[in-house]
């Protein structure tokens, strides 16, 4: 069953990118004539046609997110409660103890969820009230992949730690994406464009820069082609909100393509969040844009 659920999430991930709506998971799948939900009410979660351990962890949108990784690389999952022996506790405790492969949904934004697999419950530590988890690479739990126990080798250790460290990079780029996008009411600010599947979250200062964080006020959703022609700085903004097309690009002579989706963005407001703290921070901008207005001498 738990290799079902894999296979399960693999399938609806190439279909739908890697973040997942929670009614989908809540749904789940059928097995042997049963419906299989990934998750439930709770965190630790056990579908009814499993006895007693559990198929899934799953942390809110709105939880902790710091608290979850460690320095050691390894994610530190709660207890269920602050009593050690509470039944979910417990069924991870047998998770740890039969080497069980879960599936660990992790919350970026309401009602969307980035799921990660196989994940293995590591170590227990009641005085914290925690349990370390670690996650490995999902091809091995694959089909073609190899039985789902034959992966605790010598190498083990080593590799799920490098996973866990990929994987807590990965969350952290798909959390800034989905509050980004769910500040622009998912639609490009430049065009408005709402397929979600062309959608990107632009960094106004990018990492490199000391103030270039992963947070709203940093962010613009954007369309994978205005990203590409801000990140370039074919298109600008400035701190008023209002977009410039770079001059050469505006003189460029092409097909419709450059006629509508970027010379008509010259002098255009782009659109900005409801919430005047999701709003882009006015020094983020203007910094930016000093970068664009730089760019000039480079396309004249």
């Amino acid at each position: 069953m738990r290799a079902r659920a894999f296979a399960w999430l693999a399938e609806e991930v190439a279909l739908r990118g890697d973040v997942l709506p929670r009614a989908l998971l809540a749904r789940g799948f059928s097995f042997k004539g049963a419906r299989v939900p990934l998750l439930g009410p709770q965190g630790i979660f056990k579908p009814a046609v499993l006895a007693e351990a559990p198929l899934s962890i799953t942390t809110a949108p709105d939880g902790p997110y710091d608290d979850a990784f460690a320095g050691d690389d390894l994610l530190h999952y709660r207890y269920r409660g602050a009593d050690p022996q509470h039944r979910d506790n417990r069924a991870l405790r047998l998770a740890l103890r039969e080497r069980l492969p879960l599936i660990y949904l992790h919350g970026l934004a309401p009602g969307r969820y980035h799921a990660v697999w196989p994940v293995y419950v590591v170590g227990d530590d009641p005085a914290r009230l925690t349990f370390a988890v670690a996650c490995d690479d999902h091809a091995l739990a694959a089909p073609g992949g190899g039985p789902l126990d034959s992966v605790h080798d010598d190498d083990a250790a080593g590799r799920r730690r490098y996973v866990t460290a990929v994987v807590r990079q990965r969350l952290h780029q798909r959390a800034f994406r989905e509050r980004v996008l769910e500040a622009y009411r998912r639609e490009c600010a430049f065009c408005r464009l709402r397929r979600d599947e062309l959608l990107d979250a632009a960094h106004i200062l990018p990492d490199a820069d000391p103030r270039g964080a992963p947070v709203v006020p940093n962010g613009l959703a954007l369309c994978k082609l205005h990203h590409a022609a801000f990140d370039r700085d074919l298109v600008g903004v400035r701190p008023d909100l209002v977009l410039e097309v770079r001059p050469d690009v505006r003189r460029e002579k092409d097909g419709p393509t450059l006629v509508h989706s970027l010379q008509a963005l010259h002098d255009a407001p782009m659109r900005p969040p409801r919430r005047p703290e999701a709003r882009p921070r006015p020094e983020f901008l203007a910094r930016r844009y000093e970068r664009f207005r730089a760019s000039w001498a480079r396309g004249a």
